[in-house]
């Protein structure tokens, strides 16, 4: 057994120029705050995808201050897919609307446009589609669908960001985008998140809604920016008792900040949103500048990964090589048993996409409004799903490994 883990969550974007950078500005405390790199990160965002660029502390604050933006009225509805992360419902209640899900397609994870025509009615403000795992949603059918009915397209990209080279239905046809730079996604800058805008009275209404966010605690900019560092140390020695250890007593007094609070799994959002500290914005724009990299890195392992398992009913028609993937989904039975074998090996697949429609597993479904049987390919998709992990520390030699072992495991889904 190694002693450094193939997994998707021990910091999976943090390598040592990673560290370095992080450790740089956390040297420098009077730019935690405010500093050039905001204003940098802004224009790069609106150059690249030709709208307006709000930052904000997460994606989910990036998400709430767009549908307040939207002015929704009391009972008005956004219509989500099932398989989604529980940070969307939350902001939609947060903004006062009410989130109305309908069931995906197999093959790509995603809604389409006839499971959202299903659902659509006169309470209906907006649909939020969502690219997931970076496999494109429908958006041109979507946005189609949405002029028709007189409803805004919002596209979620946490999963994705598109490079010059595509995918080039993603952040193109929606009225509204939105980002998220955690610590798992596309690119990473520890925190933060932006929403872009291509309508004119609600850039107008975005900007109040940035003014009156607030500072997120100093605090908490020390603690996020020393993550890289402790997973650094811990990531090659979890395979032993120290790692763990170390990682364990850091979470024991309450050093780690958590992806999701207790109060957002239990379905809690504040409407106030956060602004997002100059720091994040820094180490966002260097992985920013490097995103050819780390997409054509993702389609690398997305491509081994097709080539291992395109002839069997385990990979799904919406993965291509092309893509580069946040994640490579394969469907197999005994998932559950897989995952908990392969942890015992230092393998660690559980991801908070296994188990559950709205994800992570084990928050409080009754705040979300999903009701369960309502959606019955998000069901069976998640609980047959196997997530393989495609990030930039992730690399062939461990995917041919992780391939060796899983594959006298897994059964046709």
């Amino acid at each position: 057994m190694s002693f450094y883990p193939i997994h998707h969550t021990f910091a999976p974007h943090v390598n040592l120029s990673y560290t370095v950078r992080s450790l740089g500005i956390l040297m420098a405390p009077w730019k935690w705050r405010r500093g050039h790199s905001l204003g940098l990160l802004e224009k790069s965002l609106t150059e690249r995808f030709s709208a307006d660029t709000f930052l904000f502390a997460s994606g989910r604050e990036a998400l709430c201050a767009l549908l307040r933006a939207l002015q929704l009225k009391n009972g008005e509805e956004i219509i989500v897919q099932s398989y989604t992360c529980v940070a969307v419902p939350n902001a939609i209640h947060a903004a006062g609307g009410v989130p109305v899900y309908c069931d995906i397609e197999r093959d790509t994870l995603n809604m389409t446009a006839d499971s959202v025509n299903e659902v659509i009615s006169h309470r209906t403000k907006a649909v939020i589609c969502q690219h997931t795992f970076g496999i494109p949603s429908p958006t041109s059918e979507l946005k189609e669908l949405c002029d028709s009915k007189g409803i805004v397209l919002i596209e979620d990209c946490a999963h994705i960001m598109p490079d010059e080279t595509g995918p080039e239905q993603v952040a193109k046809h929606g009225d509204f985008i939105f980002f998220s730079f955690g610590r798992d996604k596309a690119i990473s800058g520890i925190t933060g998140g932006a929403v872009l805008s291509k309508i004119t009275d609600v850039t107008l209404r975005l900007r109040a809604e940035r003014a009156r966010s607030v500072n997120l605690n100093l605090l908490t900019v020390l603690r996020l920016l020393t993550y890289p560092l402790v997973y650094l140390i811990a990531r090659p020695l979890y395979g032993l008792f120290v790692g763990k250890a170390f990682l364990f007593g850091l979470k024991k007094v309450g050093w780690m900040v958590p992806v999701l609070t207790k109060k957002e799994k239990e379905g809690q959002q504040s409407p106030i949103p956060k602004h997002m500290p100059n720091a994040f914005a820094y180490l966002t724009l260097t992985q920013l500048k490097k995103l050819k990299n780390i997409n054509d890195h993702r389609r690398k392992l997305t491509d081994y990964y097709i080539s291992e398992y395109s002839s069997s009913q385990m990979c799904i028609s919406g993965t291509k090589s092309d893509l580069p993937l946040q994640k490579f989904p394969l469907f197999t039975k005994d998932a559950d048993d897989i995952r908990a074998i392969l942890k015992k090996k230092n393998i660690h697949l559980s991801d908070g996409w296994d188990g559950c429609v709205v994800c992570p597993a084990g928050i409080d479904l009754d705040p979300t409004n999903y009701t369960p049987g309502s959606d019955p390919e998000a069901e069976a998709a998640c609980e047959k799903i196997l997530n393989l992990p495609t990030h930039p520390t992730m690399n062939l030699k461990k995917a041919n490994e992780l391939t060796n072992m899983l594959n006298p495991m897994i059964n046709d889904g």
